[in-house]
Parts: C-alpha cells; sequence; structure tokens
C-alpha cells in the first residue's frame, strides 16, 4: 500500500500574512506538520505541495520530498479538491494525506492512528474533527439539547463535532474517479471522522493563534509534563 503524506504551503494568506513561515518557538510553522508526518511511520514519501519555491528550501532542510504546483493552483481562490487532484495525478499513490500545516501541535503518533482507522475502516474519504461537548445551536435552534425540563449535563450530552482538516485522506482511485465525474471529490466515497486531541485542534488562522500555540510548545519545553496540583488549603487527602 503506497501511502503519501502532502503537505500543502501556499505563500499567500488572507489572514496571517506567509504564515507557514511564520517561527513557532523558533521553527517555521510548516516544519511542525513535516516532522509529524515523517515520526509517524506510515508515510512511503513525504511531499511539501507549494505554489513558491522557497518552500523548497524547506523541504531540503526537513528531508523531504518537494512538489511546485502550477501557477493556477496558488491564488487565494483555489479550491482544495484541485490541488488533491493535481497533487495524484502528479504523483501516484494509493492513498494521500493532507497533513496540514495550521496544525502545529499534532503528534506522529495520532497521525499514524489517523491513518491506521482510515485503512482499518476501508474509507475513501476522512476529515479530523474536535468533539465538542457543550450545549449548541443551529440558526437560533438547540443542537444537541432540549429546552423541555432540567437543564442537561455537559457530560450527558451527545457530542457536536466540528471539523479542525489538521489531517483530510483519501483513497485515490475514488477520488479521482469522483473528481473526474463531477469536478469535486473531497468528500468522495465512504466518508469518516476522526476526533483529534484538544491540542491538535489548536488551529493558527490568525497571529493569536500563533501566540497560543507558541506559548504551549515554550511551556513543554521548559516545565515538562504538565502534573495537576492544588492550592495550599487543600488537604492531600480531601
Amino acid at each position: 500500500m503506497n501511502v503519501v503524506a502532502m503537505v500543502p504551503a501556499r505563500m499567500g494568506s488572507e489572514r496571517l500574512r506567509m504564515k507557514n513561515l511564520a517561527l513557532l518557538n523558533g521553527r517555521p510553522l510548516i516544519s511542525y506538520a513535516i516532522e509529524a508526518a515523517k515520526a509517524s511511520g506510515v508515510f512511503n514519501r513525504v511531499v511539501v505541495n507549494s505554489d513558491d519555491q522557497v518552500f523548497q528550501k524547506i523541504s531540503q532542510r526537513y528531508g523531504v520530498e518537494f512538489y511546485l504546483r502550477p501557477d493556477y493552483l496558488g491564488s487565494s481562490d483555489t479550491k482544495s479538491d484541485d490541488v488533491v487532484y493535481d497533487f495524484m495525478r502528479k504523483h501516484p499513490s494509493d492513498i494521500v494525506a493532507w497533513v496540514n500545516p495550521i496544525s502545529p501541535l499534532q503528534t506522529g503518533e495520532e497521525i499514524r492512528q489517523i491513518v491506521q482507522h482510515f485503512q482499518q475502516e476501508n474509507l475513501d474519504s476522512l476529515i479530523t474533527v474536535k468533539d465538542e461537548q457543550v450545549h449548541c445551536v443551529y440558526q437560533g435552534e438547540p443542537l444537541n439539547f432540549s429546552t423541555e425540563g432540567l437543564f442537561a449535563k455537559t457530560q450527558d450530552l451527545v457530542p457536536v463535532q466540528s471539523f479542525v482538516y489538521s489531517v483530510m485522506m483519501w483513497r485515490s482511485k475514488t477520488f479521482l474517479e469522483e473528481y473526474d465525474r463531477e469536478g469535486f471529490a473531497l468528500l468522495s466515497g465512504k466518508l469518516g471522522y476522526f476526533p483529534v486531541s484538544k491540542e491538535s485542534a489548536v488551529i493558527i488562522k490568525t497571529d493569536e493563534d500563533l501566540l497560543m500555540a507558541d506559548n504551549i510548545l515554550k511551556a513543554r519545553e521548559g516545565a515538562g509534563a504538565y502534573q495537576v496540583r492544588y492550592d495550599e488549603l487543600v488537604s492531600v487527602n480531601d
């Protein structure tokens, strides 16, 4: 089974200028996705897919392949379906995983679990999600709770799942056939979802997101594993 990791790296960004090259704890944002993909141990190849040659140097630095996509796939209006289709046509494989640089806290171990889940469930498409076990409304109406009776405890609610996009995966044959037939294929075939950790769900879209991720990474490095501690007024026997 030929499984390829594609790490997308567009130079432009509307909300955060050149975000893939922004430094997090001294390293460019994209490097965390590259290193996690390599650490997962499940990919035959890891390829940075970009519209700018500067990412070829980044790819060389971190020991992965580089693909310069066509110019028409470099604008802010470019659709993900088109990027994936072009990549699959140029890099034949059984499965392509989009390992997203916007999730710098995702680990190689979690990526390995996602790929294994995709294969075990015999999926054609997969998108990572975040479980939100909170009261949610949609267009003013309760989504996962009732306004009748006692107010439900959050731990009793059915989780609502929002897309994270830290990893998206496709079986190449299914994707290509759907795209050729319909002109789109991101959610093609048998679709599945994989809930990721809270840290993986930290998505970089703004400078505030960068600040939060940077602080988490620096805290990890400086203090080691977190342990719960309590105020001195709390007895150890409480």
